[in-house]
């Protein structure tokens, strides 16, 4: 039977927090009655974190487990927690305690009831340092309000629910599960919803996020955009500024052979700057078409692009 609900948990070195975690998410699912699978995906861990998920499962038949053979990342671990997901509504959270269990029976409302699409957490008020996360949060979800026009004031919030068609429209690649709910949006799913959730201070180890990952998050927003709008038509963008760019260096070049053959002048081409602007514009232009060629090319033959090595499962009879 479908479970009612999916709960998939990205992780990373998290064996102390996970036993205390399962457990949280069994009591508040046993007091609402949802069937459920928690899907535990261990992105490489060198800590302990397999072997716990292991004994977790024994211990709750619920508990599923996928263990990557190296780190790859947290958009392949949602990934694969997408592909293997059943339930009706998908919930995601991290695995570090900071994201509550008690959030889920609002957010499978919200799902089931309320008739969203996706809801992302906003967590309001946080225990993260103010300088090194929060202000930078703050610049960063602003950004990704302006250009996605999605009214979201905390995009990269680990706890999120889905309808469950939502997941298994969306490819996660790269770092793009900070952008999933743009990602929903061009699949077409309008009706994405926020609330406020609880943010609990780090229990357990330390963050594994630094700086860079607002950095890397604003190049993958454009990157995201560019995606978006020619991803499946990157000559409709590079074939027309290569169009636009050559026959403009063109025009400029014939005007300058016109003026030099008809009107008379003495002046040689090659002493001419106006000569090289012209020619390096009709190169350049060449070059973009030629880019917007090689990249349908590459397009129309591209495979998944979210390969990555399984090494073990636990939780499932095949």
């Amino acid at each position: 039977m479908q479970p009612d609900l999916s709960v998939v948990i990205p992780l990373y070195n998290e064996e102390e927090s996970l036993p205390e975690l399962v457990a949280w998410i069994e009591k508040v699912c046993e007091e609402h009655k949802y069937s459920r699978e928690i899907i535990l995906i261990d992105d490489g861990s060198t800590d302990n974190s397999w072997e716990v998920a292991i004994k977790l499962s024994e211990q709750f038949g619920s508990v599923k487990g996928i263990r990557f053979q190296r780190n790859y990342g947290k958009s392949p671990a949602l990934y694969a927690g997408f592909k293997a997901a059943a339930g009706k509504v998908v919930i995601t959270m991290d695995a570090d305690l900071q994201d509550s269990p008690d959030e889920i029976p609002e957010l499978y409302s919200m799902i089931m009831v309320d008739g969203f699409d996706l809801v992302s957490g906003w967590k309001k008020v946080r225990y993260d340092n103010a300088v090194t996360k929060n202000l930078p949060s703050k610049l960063y979800n602003g950004v990704n309000r302006w250009i996605t026009g999605i009214k979201l004031h905390d995009m990269n919030c680990g706890l999120k629910a889905y309808k469950r068609k939502v997941i298994k429209s969306i490819e996660v690649y790269g770092e793009m599960h900070r952008f999933i709910p743009v990602l929903a949006k061009q699949a077409g799913f309008k009706k994405i919803g926020e609330k406020v959730v609880q943010h609990r201070a780090r229990k357990y180890g330390v963050s594994k996020f630094g700086w860079e990952r607002f950095i890397n998050g604003f190049l993958d927003l454009l990157s995201i955009q560019f995606m978006s709008r020619f991803g499946k038509k990157p000559m409709h963008l590079f074939g027309m500024w290569g169009s636009f760019t050559f026959l403009t260096g063109f025009g400029f070049t014939s005007w300058l052979v016109i003026d030099k053959l008809m009107l008379g002048d003495r002046v040689s081409l090659t002493n001419k700057p106006a000569f090289y602007i012209a020619l390096t514009a009709m190169v350049i232009g060449t070059l973009f078409f030629l880019t917007g060629f090689i990249a349908e090319l590459v397009v129309r033959n591209a495979g998944d692009r979210n390969v990555y090595l399984t090494e073990e499962k636990i939780g499932w009879d095949s």
